[in-house]
Order: structure tokens, then sequence, then C-alpha cells
């Protein structure tokens, strides 16, 4: 994982990570016998969109701060949703 000294390069790489998250979450199927697959690949992404979090707001602005805080519980939404689906 790359460490970002940009600001705004730093953010986007946490946006794009949180944004494939959520596409893997959504795709998902249950039901699939590929579900525990899906499931494992899917907290790799949820983890990687952390760090790429962490990461960003070591050198956040004020305004970006606040979206970053926002990817965090958007990210912790998917972890809870997960832990229903089980």
């Amino acid at each position: 994982m790359p460490y970002y000294k940009d600001k705004q390069q730093a953010f986007q790489a946490a946006q794009q990570g949180v944004e494939e998250a959520k596409g893997f979450f959504h795709d998902i199927v249950k039901d699939s016998a590929a579900y525990g697959h899906q499931l494992k690949h899917l907290k790799n992404e949820v983890n990687e969109a952390y760090e790429q979090i962490e990461n960003a707001l070591e050198v956040a602005s004020e305004t970006q701060r606040i979206r970053l805080k926002q990817f965090q519980q958007d990210l912790q939404a998917i972890v809870n949703e997960v832990n229903k689906m089980k």
C-alpha cells in the first residue's frame, strides 16, 4: 500500500477504496456457492479501504477529514450488514 503525501491523492485513494468496497458488497449473493469467497474478498476490500482512510487522515484538510470520517461510517455500515447476513 503506497503512502500518499499529497492531500488530494490520498483522499482520492481512500474514496476509491470505499467505492470499491461498496460495489463489491452490493454484488455479494448470499445464496451463491461462492458466498464464502465473496465475503473473504469483501473483508480484504474493507480492510484496504480502512488503511487508505487512515493514511489520508494523516495529511487531510479539515474538509477532507469530515468526508473521511463519513467513509469510515460507510464501511462500518457494510460490516454491520455483513454481520447480520451470517
